[in-house]
């Protein structure tokens, strides 16, 4: 075990000694805080321009019916069309509606209009429209606007300790940033293991390795050592991360609405951190073991990509699900089972917690990820204990079965 321990100590004080590593520890929290306090600044300081809009009204429908607002003032010249046009700016529309063919409305502008005009417009048009087919059956309109309601509904989750108010887009933004985050770091730190076998086997110094250590105490610590520094640089992250958000949120008011929400699943995120470091842990394992043997087949990081593909398929398949589908029906059949298979849990997992997922579910998902990894580790360890001395040879799947097999 000291042979593992000397291996682990020199793969984590390497790295965490390297430029790279500081820059990204420092970069990635100043980066998200630098986002909050642009979108933060932007939110309170939004710029907006006032457009006019000239009415020209062939239907006699609409005119003085349109409801300026503070940056959407409504004009209705008496001009012809071209004679309009010609005279806008930029900023300035003419809106055509001709007689008798009120859905033909036409809005010309110099430059293409942000949807948010075009929509605003329509509804006005729509409510007139409405409007003015309610006066014609009788209906008194000024009433029928007395009556209505705007009904805001919250939401709240049963529990056994009683109800407890939720955020669904807290639980959203939760279950994409779980996802994203498990998808990517598997991917680069998985990868770092890759290239640390194929560095040391290209430049032979594995021969005098092997001598002291055996090829499994040999992955074991590449892997574990790895993992740490992975877990040291996202400890440092949600460190720096909630220190300078903190910073910054203090700076803008503690009533900004992008602040509040933020807080909001800060305060809920214990237990998805949780189920977080697990399956981060898991994973990991998992395929950082099949990266460590896949750099054990080859010379060079070019001939990786036969063998890169269907181990990082089911990775690939279930965060492309995760994105456009699971996350909308997060407790559907196919999301069950992708959170229960390990190769797709730990992403499909993520996506769910938020949601809260039953207590069998979530145990016999993190049962089989165990075993999962600890089966992976022992077929990676098989091939990777002859893949280290073998040189000059394309290697496919079916010589890695022989590798498995051959005897020690």
């Amino acid at each position: 075990m000291n042979k593992v321990f000397l291996i682990i100590q020199r793969e984590y004080v390497t790295r965490v000694r390297k430029k790279a590593f500081i820059v990204m520890t420092l970069f990635v929290p100043a980066l998200l805080a630098g986002m909050f306090a642009t979108i933060t600044y932007l939110a309170k300081n939004k710029e907006q321009t006032v457009h006019t809009v000239q009415v020209i009204d062939d239907s006699h429908q609409f005119a003085g019916k349109f409801v300026s607002s503070k940056f959407l003032k409504f004009q209705y010249p008496a001009k012809p069309l071209d004679s309009v046009k010609a005279s806008l700016n930029d900023d300035d529309m003419a809106l055509k509606i001709p007689a008798g063919k009120r859905d033909s409305a036409v809005l010309f502008a110099k430059k293409k209009n942000t949807l948010a005009l075009s929509d605003d417009i329509q509804a006005q048009m729509n409510n007139i429209a409405s409007g003015d087919s309610l006066v014609k059956i009788g209906i008194d309109t000024a009433r029928l606007h007395k009556v209505k309601s705007n009904i805001s509904i919250k939401t709240a989750e049963i529990t056994e300790t009683g109800d407890r108010s939720t955020n669904i887009g807290s639980a959203y933004a939760l279950s994409f940033a779980g996802a994203i985050l498990i998808y990517m770091s598997l991917f680069i730190y998985g990868a770092q293991v890759m290239r640390g076998v194929i560095e040391e086997k290209t430049s032979r110094i594995i021969e005098v390795i092997v001598s002291s250590v055996k090829p499994f105490q040999l992955m074991a610590g590449k892997i574990i050592g790895v993992g740490l520094v992975g877990m040291t640089q996202f400890l440092l992250w949600i460190i720096l991360t909630y220190v300078i958000s903190q910073m910054v949120g203090h700076d803008v008011g503690t009533q900004n609405s992008t602040y509040k929400f933020l807080q909001t699943m800060a305060s809920s995120a214990g237990y998805e951190l949780a189920c977080f470091g697990f399956y981060w842990v898991t994973g990991f394992l998992l395929y950082s073991a099949l990266f460590a043997a896949v750099g054990s087949a080859v010379d060079s990081e070019t001939e990786t990509q036969q063998f890169m593909f269907p181990i990082t398929l089911p990775l690939l398949f279930t965060y492309i699900l995760s994105v456009s589908y699971l996350f909308q029906a997060p407790d559907s059949t196919l999301a069950v089972w992708l959170s229960i298979i390990p190769f797709t849990a730990p992403v499909a997992m993520m996506v769910r917690i938020p949601f809260h997922v039953p207590g069998w579910q979530l145990g016999l998902s993190m049962g089989l990820m165990i075993v999962g990894f600890m089966l992976c580790t022992y077929v990676a360890a098989r091939i990777y204990r002859v893949g280290i001395l073998m040189y000059g040879k394309k290697t496919n799947f079916k010589e890695l079965a022989k590798w498995f097999f051959y005897k020690e």
